[in-house]
């Protein structure tokens, strides 16, 4: 297992938050990555690279939530399933996001 798959298990298990809790705490501390990057608490590679490695225990938390049986803390959807409601929410993350105009070329 990926270092990421193996720290988003030992959260959701070995910790004992469950899937959806170690996802959540996942997202917040991408949230908090990136607020921090905003207050200029972190340099803008730093940032990237600390999210960037974030997100593999979020993705699999995530998908973990979504794929394995009820009994074993998550809701038991087809893998197409999971992905698609994967698929969904980052559709949905993009069109909601405020959008800024591009910069107008100087010259």
């Amino acid at each position: 297992q990926t270092l990421g798959t193996a720290l988003g298990d030992a959260a959701a298990d070995a910790a004992g938050l469950g899937f959806g809790p170690a996802a959540l705490l996942f997202g917040a501390l991408i949230a908090l990555t990136a607020l921090s990057w905003r207050g200029g608490l972190l340099s803008g590679a730093a940032a990237f690279w600390t999210a960037f490695v974030l997100t593999r225990p979020l993705g699999a938390t995530l998908g973990d939530l979504l794929d394995k049986p009820p009994a074993e803390g998550g809701f038991g959807l087809s893998r197409a399933a999971a992905s698609l409601v994967l698929l969904v929410l980052f559709a949905l993350v993009f069109a909601l996001r405020p959008s800024r105009p591009a910069a107008a070329a100087s010259g």
